[in-house]
């Protein structure tokens, strides 16, 4: 069942277009037939602070939060679903963030817009645990979706998975694993875990009373 578009949404899009650095109008289209060059960070944010992506960002509480609480680090948001991206820059510009933007995509058109060892972290919040059997290569802890964080991040740069999916987390351990990552931090219940810094996105403040969130945090062995 395809998402209603929300009323108003081009005007909310327009409003709010000086926070899209990638989207799906003809100068900012992310995929393959379009013309897109590569983003120079330095000229997004008018800086050469650290990049982080977060791969799927919801409505943007989580990174809106990060933004604020550590301004000397430049966000990049990405999400598919424009009814659900136009709520994360709206909020962004409603608190004057400066340090954070967003890609309105799919996480496979990244490769025409991500320049190679150009980001810091990603972050995968609560990203779709998609049936193993039908749609495995859907995971955004999948090995073709590592292959393109391994050619994003920097040396020393790292992934940080939270969910509340524990199959889904076994499956990113087992994956990252076969993949070349070494595990720098693994907690089942990162809520009790007080020596992991965390700040909360929308899905989490409303599930995390139902279970443990699972966490980790990897890096390419290479780096």
């Amino acid at each position: 069942m395809r998402m209603r578009l929300k009323k108003y949404l081009d005007e909310r899009m327009a409003a709010v277009a000086d926070y899209i650095i990638v989207g799906y109008s003809d100068d900012l289209d992310a995929r393959n037939s379009a013309p897109t060059a590569p983003l120079d960070w330095r000229r997004v944010f008018g800086n050469d602070n650290p990049v982080r992506l977060e791969l799927g960002c919801g409505k943007g509480q989580w990174v809106c939060r990060m933004a604020a609480a550590y301004p000397d680090v430049n966000f990049v948001a990405v999400e598919n679903v424009t009814n659900v991206i136009v709520a994360a820059c709206e909020k962004a510009k409603a608190l004057g963030l400066k340090n954070v933007r967003f890609a309105n995509c799919g996480v496979e058109y990244l490769p025409r817009n991500v320049l190679p060892h150009s980001v810091d972290a990603i972050y995968l919040n609560f990203s779709s645990p998609y049936p193993k059997n039908q749609y495995e290569n859907r995971r955004l802890t999948n090995a073709r979706y590592l292959d393109l964080y391994r050619g994003w991040l920097k040396k020393g740069g790292d992934i940080r998975q939270k969910t509340d999916n524990r199959p889904f987390f076994e499956y990113s351990l087992v994956s990252m694993s076969r993949n070349g990552l070494r595990f720098k931090r693994i907690s089942c219940d990162l809520h009790r875990t007080p020596d992991i810094p965390n700040l909360t996105s929308e899905y989490e403040d409303r599930f995390a009373p139902l279970g443990p969130i699972y966490y980790v945090e990897a890096e390419f062995a290479e780096n």
